[in-house]
């Protein structure tokens, strides 16, 4: 009997150490703020990164039509020089062919 007293006694004491024991974590408790700072951070920064990714794409796609306006141009000038060179030539062969004519008629 005396041991079963015993035990309660032992029980109880340990019943009430486990009452008075606090379940907050004072360490885990700055911890878990420390985490929701920088997870708020991080959103913060990632807000941004995605903000300046979207503004490289505009950039990326306004630097693309401007390329391919002075590309276009580009390709009009070799035209206009590709044509403006074939008139030279017709007018050189005109040229030559008239010269010919007028020293036929010089003879």
């Amino acid at each position: 009997m005396n041991s079963f007293h015993e035990k309660e006694k032992k029980l109880n004491n340990a019943l009430n150490k486990l009452k008075n024991l606090e379940l907050s974590n004072p360490d885990m408790q700055n911890n878990v703020e420390s985490l929701s700072t920088q997870k708020n951070q991080l959103e913060i920064e990632k807000s941004e990164l995605e903000n300046k990714y979207k503004l490289l794409l505009e950039e990326h796609e306004n630097l693309g039509k401007k390329l391919e306006e002075i590309q276009n141009r580009e390709k009009l000038e070799q035209k206009k020089q590709t044509e403006f060179s074939e008139k030279i030539d017709e007018l050189n062969q005109e040229t030559d062919t008239l010269l010919e004519e007028i020293d036929k008629w010089q003879m």
